[in-house]
Parts: structure tokens; sequence; C-alpha cells
């Protein structure tokens, strides 16, 4: 099992990235440290099993559930997941397998049971307190940039800022590349100032029209990002918030989307 939850391409990629660790005391030095390849195997226990930091099996990962909580709680803070997660595309974009010229954007609900910030009522919850997942991904389904927000946030207040969280990928000659060419989204992005938005920018939108028959054929290109909140919900820690720091709770997606984006580098190998 722990070589299954931290294999090797993902320890070499998030090693790297670490906070080096204080100094230990000269006296009184007292106990030894866990291991941080045990700590990041407790993090992906929780964020695959969907079990509470209290829950985690010492002997078998490695360390306590508290302890992987924080080191999540440090390496959040030193912002190792966006980094990590913006490693992965330009790798991707080496192996020509990130096509960005097409992508795709939606926004995804999850209870909040705990409360905590970027939490608020959801429409389509009954009122109860929620977050929503935004995601952005290109046309195989690979995740761009990822964001948080309250249950009650409207997703296409989320489009610009998911488009500027998109980092400059690079990979190949010439130019990082950041801005696609065209956009893809539901009908709840279906207004005309965001489409203004987006043809400033030199994007061209691909948005459904509300009050239209379905079979656009827009479909045939968005399902994509609909795909990657399957591939993201196969982690059980995302499909509820428990963490009332919405800062780990990020921290938990930005890492499922980086081992989205390592299994399809994969591919390649």
């Amino acid at each position: 099992m722990p070589d299954d939850l931290v294999p090797a391409d993902l320890w070499e990629r998030v090693s790297g990235l670490l906070p080096p660790r204080p100094p230990r005391r000269h006296r009184h030095p007292g106990r030894l440290p866990v291991d941080d390849r045990a700590g990041l195997r407790g993090i992906c226990y929780v964020l695959r099993k969907g079990v509470g930091w209290a829950d985690v099996p010492t002997e078998r990962v490695g360390c306590s559930g508290v302890t992987a909580w924080r080191r999540l709680r440090d390496w959040t803070q030193a912002g190792v997941w966006p980094r990590l997660h913006e490693l992965l595309p330009e790798r991707l974009r080496k192996t020509a397998l990130l096509d960005m010229d097409d992508v795709a954007v939606d926004g995804s609900h999850v209870r909040a049971l705990k409360g905590g910030d970027h939490t608020g009522p959801s429409p389509v919850d009954r009122a109860r307190l929620g977050s929503k997942h935004h995601l952005i991904t290109d046309r195989h389904g690979t995740p761009l940039a990822v964001s948080l927000t309250g249950g009650n946030r409207h997703d296409v207040t989320q489009l610009v800022p998911l488009l500027d969280a998109i980092p400059h990928i690079r990979g190949t000659r010439g130019r990082p590349r950041r801005r696609p060419k065209r956009i893809f989204a539901d009908r709840g992005y279906d207004y005309d100032k965001y489409r203004r938005l987006l043809r400033a920018r030199g994007i061209t939108p691909r948005i459904a029209r509300k009050g239209t028959a379905h079979g656009s054929g827009l479909g045939k290109t968005r399902w994509v990002v609909e795909r990657t909140f399957a591939w993201l919900h196969q982690f059980k820690r995302l499909r509820i918030r428990y963490e009332k720091r919405a800062d780990l709770h990020l921290g938990l997606l930005q890492l499922a989307c980086s081992v989205i984006c390592l299994r399809r580098l994969r591919i390649s190998l």
C-alpha cells in the first residue's frame, strides 16, 4: 500500500518543493521527526479513502493522522501544492499531451459540513452550507487551474479568475503558453458581458445559449471537464468538504489535480 499511495514519480516531484526543516537542537533534541514521504503518504491516504485524520492507520501508513495533518498545514502554507500543479503541465506540453487550443470550464458543488471560509447556502442543495469547485481543463480533461468559492457563488464569476490562474506553461521552444484559443462552457456562463471580456483577450467563446434546445454540439468538447470532476470525486475526501480551513481543502484539491496530471504523463513513458 505505501508504494501505491506515493509512487516514486510523485515523490520525486514533491520532495524538491518541500520547505527545509528547522535545525534540530543540540541539547535535548527530542524524537526524530517523521519522514516526509510518510507524511505525504498519510495525506494521500486521507485524500483517497476519505477517512478522518484520527482514523489514519499509523502502522500501515508510517505516521499518525495528526502528523499528516500538520504536514498538510505546513506544506500548504509554504505553497507546495500550486507549485506542483504548475510543473506537471509543462511536462505534458513537452511530450505533446497538452492541447490548450480548446479549454472547458465548469463548477461543481460540495457540501461543507463544518463551515469555514468560502462556504455559503447552496441554491441546489436546499440552502445547506456548501462550497464550489471551479475547474478549467484542456481538450483532454487535464486540469489547468482550480479554485474554491462559497456554494452561493455563480459559476460565471470565476470564469476570468480561472483564466488568470492558468500558469505560463513552458515545455516547447518559444514563448510560454497561457491563453487558449477557444473556451467551451454551458448555459450558466451565457452572459454577453463575459463574451466581450473573452473576445477582448483574443479568446473565442463557445457558450451554450439559454432558452435554446439542447443538441448544440458543444457537449462533444465540453464533456471532458465533467469527466475530470468525476476523476476528482474518486478522491473521497473531496466529495464532501470536511476541512474548516479553506486553504487546506484547496490544497487537497490541488494535490488531486496534480495526481491526475501525473497519471496522464505516465502515458508517454
